[in-house]
């Protein structure tokens, strides 16, 4: 098999160009063996499935409106109570299937602390579906 010319000025230069026939035809090796292989990896057991139908569970979660003013005092559904009364209600509440959401909305200067502590009671009562409720800007 020759690789150049036979002519003498050329023999000592570097070959410049690449035979692509052995290239293509381990391509077509490798093809032919993934062709053949690739049924045998796929594991299929035939069934014949039962058919059943459910009723999909629609009940809505209850919404629980949790209410922190300026001053701190506490609203559960626009009801004044204290902290161990809300905690008494989130435990009561975290009772509950499917699990309430508990909207909370605390005035813009209401320090930071009580809306902590009422996060912290309404995880220990076992609620953790809690939204933040905003007014949107103008």
């Amino acid at each position: 098999m020759a690789f150049g010319s036979f002519e003498r000025k050329s023999s000592s230069s570097p070959m410049a160009e690449i035979n692509m026939v052995p290239l293509i035809d381990v391509v077509l090796v490798l093809l032919v063996i993934f062709i053949v292989t690739a049924p045998l990896l796929t594991n299929v057991v035939k069934l014949d499935l039962p058919k059943a139908t459910a009723n999909a569970d629609l009940q809505k979660p209850e919404k629980i409106e949790f209410a922190i003013d300026a001053q701190g005092a506490l609203y559960w559904g626009g009801e004044r109570l204290t902290r161990d009364e809300a905690l008494e209600k989130f435990a009561e509440a975290g009772r509950k299937r499917p699990q309430p959401e508990v909207y909370l909305r605390a005035d813009a200067t209401v320090p930071y602390r009580y809306v902590m502590e009422t996060l912290a009671d309404a995880s220990k009562g076992g609620l953790s579906k809690i939204a933040f409720v905003s007014e949107p800007t103008r």
